[in-house]
């Protein structure tokens, strides 16, 4: 929904009534993650996307009818349907769809939701997508991480509210989006009842230490990653928004300072990414050993040779950092790719970010399970039935190797492939600069 909020919260804010899609499962090589939402607008507008064009025409004609009925409706799309090529998802996948409408009355919480959002700060929703009883189809809580729940809000009882709080607040700290399933009165090992719970969290965060060109190579694509980036540097002739336009932040202040006074505000989680550009031991030491002390985060990497690595891990360890914790480190910074300019190193960090954040190799697909075109992986005619040709055939390939990706992941094959099409496009471009 995030996607779409800007469009629908206009139209809520003028009374209107408005369609809304939602994937809330996905099977296979389904194109969109959960969490995708398509709106259909009061003139017929359509804004968003479930499928990347595959399923949007009947789910935009359910949408009108809901509209019109009041009742939301649950559908699944995929190959199994008999209406499957009808709708276009001949690729195998499959998605749960759940469509609603959304207006005052319906969704009276989602100006407060869209303010939280707006300032960063986290909420989840949980809709009950599918119910036995139709009173309870789409009665949907509003869950803060400090706020209790009063009064229950329609269709829930205490039990059901207490347990999804619990799943939703975990999916929450995470930026998850996710169906649960219970019994229909909230029982955790029953079944009847399926909850959907979108996790806003605010966005991750990237800091990037030095304010060097490599910097802002990184910081453009971090941004492209969705990440909120920051880069910090002590020069402030250096650290300036103008060489700086793709960062949310640009702090002048010595690194390791910046980042014990983060660390102390609770604003590094296990999320956060951390690239030390530097290359310069009065920076990189003292923030090294702030760094890889930290209770969570999600990455540390540093720039430097590898004379420079040995030489900073000599001091690191002069410093009293450990063995263990320098185990934290990632250095030299990012894959190896044969990287020279700043672009391609930018390309190379954020392959090993996204790679330490599903738990891949970073290496090629194995022989036989797909070839390699540049920097797609071709599927195999049972994978997908129809393939383009002529102008089009340059957008199918990057959606069959990102169909392919996802439907590795869920057979187990490659715990690391990408989830969503920005980090499809880290991994495609770092392939076709690899080979050394």
């Amino acid at each position: 929904m995030r996607e779409v909020l800007p469009q629908l919260l206009e139209w809520w804010e003028r009374g209107e009534s408005v369609g809304m899609g939602t994937v809330v499962a996905t099977f296979r090589s389904a194109p969109r993650p959960p969490g995708a939402s398509m709106l259909v607008g009061p003139s017929g507008e359509a804004v968003g996307s479930v499928s990347g064009g595959c399923v949007e025409g009947a789910v935009y004609e359910l949408g009108q009818e809901v509209v019109g009925t009041g009742r939301a409706e649950l559908k699944r799309y995929g190959i199994s349907d008999d209406d499957a090529f009808e709708v276009g998802l001949t690729c195998g996948g499959i998605l749960d769809v759940f469509v609603e409408k959304v207006d005052r009355e319906t969704f009276p919480e989602l100006g407060d939701i869209a303010a939280d959002i707006e300032a960063g700060r986290p909420v989840a929703v949980a809709t009950v997508v599918e119910h036995p009883d139709p009173e309870v189809l789409g009665a949907r809580v509003v869950l803060r991480p400090d706020a209790v729940v009063a009064p229950l809000p329609r269709g829930f009882s205490q039990r059901m509210v207490d347990a999804i709080r619990d799943d939703a607040l975990g999916l929450l700290a995470n930026g998850r989006n996710e169906t649960l399933t219970y019994g229909t009165d909230g029982e955790r090992r029953g079944e009847g009842m399926r909850v959907f719970v979108w996790g806003f969290a605010p966005r991750p965060r990237m800091l990037v230490f030095g304010a060097i060109d490599f910097a802002a190579a990184v910081a453009r694509v971090g941004d492209f990653l969705g990440y909120h980036v920051t880069v910090c540097d002590a020069r402030p002739i250096f650290a300036t928004h103008t060489r700086f336009p793709h960062a949310d932040e640009v702090v002048n202040e010595w690194p390791h300072r910046y980042l014990e006074a983060e660390r102390d505000a609770g604003r590094v989680d296990q999320r956060t990414v951390i690239c030390v550009l530097t290359h310069d031991p009065k920076f990189d030491v003292p923030l090294l050993e702030v760094a890889l002390r930290l209770p969570e985060v999600a990455y540390v990497g540093a720039m430097g040779s590898r004379r420079t690595h040995d030489d900073r891990t000599q001091r690191l360890l002069e410093a009293g950092v450990s063995e263990d914790e320098l185990a934290g480190l990632r250095s030299p910074i990012g894959l190896d790719l044969g990287a020279r300019t700043p672009e391609e190193t930018a390309i190379s960090v954020a392959a090993e970010i996204i790679a330490g954040r599903w738990g891949g190799s970073g290496s090629p697909w194995p022989p036989g399970r797909a070839g390699s075109t540049g920097s797609v992986m071709v599927v195999t005619p049972e994978e997908c039935h129809d393939r383009p040709v002529g102008p089009e055939r340059s957008s199918w390939r990057c959606d069959a190797r990102l169909d392919g990706l996802r439907r590795a992941r869920r057979r187990g094959a490659d715990r690391g492939a990408p989830r969503d099409p920005e980090e499809l496009a880290a991994f495609s471009c770092g392939e076709r600069r690899g080979g050394h």
